[in-house]
């Protein structure tokens, strides 16, 4: 290759204390990239006093100089230079940290190379950089599975799920709280199926009154009631060859699940007013933000229907679970609606992407895309800074701690090691905005085990704390 050539060659200085990384990703890139690499962040420092590459992959846990500082030190230099941080332990310390320091994104590893590639090639294109603290939507943010936006190890491991069952014929139940995406996974299922080129049609069976909504499924003949004047076609022979959805499921009366339990055994219904079956070729994909075992329970849903929906299950992870991808998704739904607010862009400061990160987000993916769109809306500077976000974003939880000093009175040891243990668990559950799933995780423990220490301990899943 001549000299030329090379020149011509975009740079990419890949930095990772995995061997294994560096060489895969030298061998990926050497082909379009002029591509060097470093095994930590000393090597990477040193190297750039003499290469200076068009864009930076940088890992984040490294010996010597880890990612962070590394990138704290480049930025001294190079304010614009763009750089991709790569992790295999996301934390929201580590994200909010590195965007804070100017990283243009945060990848979680193992990563989807061609998602990566493409990541590169745009950035390389657009040729915008962030400015300085602040976060930004000035570059694309790519979709990560067909339209939805999930670089957490959560959503990757629901991304793979969903590409293994989507080839299989079989009824899938998705779970998970409401505004979680549970239409999107069910629309990827269908769109990585052999069933694509047919339609795929999506009933919210909570939407449509009790009275309407077996005719509604499964159709009528004409004069089969009152006001059935004429014959009606339902979604189910519709549906024929594809996929049909049936989110909140668990909204179905007795007298229809017993219809549609019959469909998934025989492959056949009847209209109402017809007395010969109808044969369709449809598979179900149904969703719910109801325990069914619960309604199971109390004789609401039939439990030989919920064994017959629930073959498999994919459990959608709700936004708090997956912090780490919140930044990705303020930045794609500002794209999304830019365009409907003169093309405005939004960026946001240290303490207001705190803050969004930091917010459980009980209406989860949909509660975010709202508060971002009216923030486009009503924000009266283009850079969102604490102030500007609504209320409940700004609520701060305070608690009054009960945990007396240990060396203050007469404690046993027992006594003092389940003080010494409160007082770990409260501090991580306020770090985490009283949050129990990454307290957990701030602890090295299970929800589950923090959950008994909890109950043990008599601290309450709510602020207002007190120790037995």
């Amino acid at each position: 290759m001549s000299s030329s050539s090379s020149d011509n060659k975009k740079k990419i200085l890949v930095v990772d204390d995995e061997k294994g990384i560096r060489d895969s990703l030298s061998l990926i890139f050497k082909t379009n990239f002029d591509v060097k690499t470093a095994e930590d962040g000393e090597e990477c420092l040193e190297l750039l006093k003499s290469y200076t590459p068009d864009i930076i992959l940088l890992d984040v846990m490294m010996p010597r100089l880890n990612g962070i500082d590394t990138l704290r030190a480049i930025r001294k230099q190079f304010p614009k230079l763009p750089v991709i941080m790569l992790t295999a332990s996301s934390t929201v310390s580590d994200a909010v940290e590195s965007m804070k320091l100017g990283a243009n994104d945060y990848l979680n590893k193992p990563f989807d190379v061609s998602a990566l590639t493409d990541l590169i090639i745009n950035m390389l294109s657009l040729g915008k950089e962030e400015k300085g603290a602040e976060y930004t939507s000035q570059m694309k943010v790519e979709a990560d599975f067909g339209p939805i936006i999930g670089q957490s190890k959560l959503m990757q491991a629901v991304f793979q799920k969903v590409k293994q069952v989507a080839a299989r014929d079989t009824t899938v139940l998705i779970t998970g709280e409401s505004g979680t995406g549970k239409e999107l996974i069910a629309r990827q299922i269908h769109e990585n199926s052999p069933r694509k080129n047919a339609p795929f049609i999506a009933i919210n069976c909570a939407a449509i009154p009790e009275t309407l909504i077996e005719s509604e499924l499964f159709g009528h003949e004409k004069g089969a009631f009152t006001s059935a004047v004429e014959q009606r076609i339902g979604h189910f022979e519709l549906a024929d060859g594809g996929t049909i959805f049936l989110d909140e499921i668990g909204e179905l009366n007795l007298a229809v699940q017993v219809k549609l339990l019959r469909f998934l055994q025989e492959h056949e219904f009847y209209r109402i007013g017809r007395t010969k079956p109808i044969s369709v070729d449809v598979r179900i994909v149904a969703a719910t933000n109801r325990k069914l075992e619960e309604l199971t329970k109390e004789k609401k849903f039939r439990e030989d229907l919920y064994y017959r929906i629930n073959v498999i299950n994919v459990e959608l992870p709700p936004l708090r679970d997956r912090f780490d991808d919140i930044p990705r998704l303020i930045n794609a739904f500002i794209n999304k609606y830019s365009p409907s607010y003169s093309n405005r862009v939004l960026t946001f400061d240290e303490g207001a992407m705190e803050r969004m990160v930091e917010y459980p987000w009980p209406g989860n993916v949909r509660e975010l895309e709202n508060v971002v769109e009216s923030l486009l809306a009503l924000a009266p500077n283009d850079t969102i800074r604490e102030e500007d976000l609504p209320p409940k974003l700004k609520q701060v939880h305070t608690i009054q701690e009960t945990t007396p000093n240990v060396f203050e009175g007469s404690l046993n040891f027992h006594d003092a090691e389940k003080v010494f243990e409160a007082e770990m668990i409260i501090k991580a559950l306020k770090k985490t905005n009283w949050v129990q799933t990454r307290a957990a995780d701030l602890l090295g423990i299970s929800r589950r085990i923090l959950k008994y220490k909890m109950d043990k301990l008599g601290i309450s899943e709510t602020p207002e704390t007190e120790i037995n």
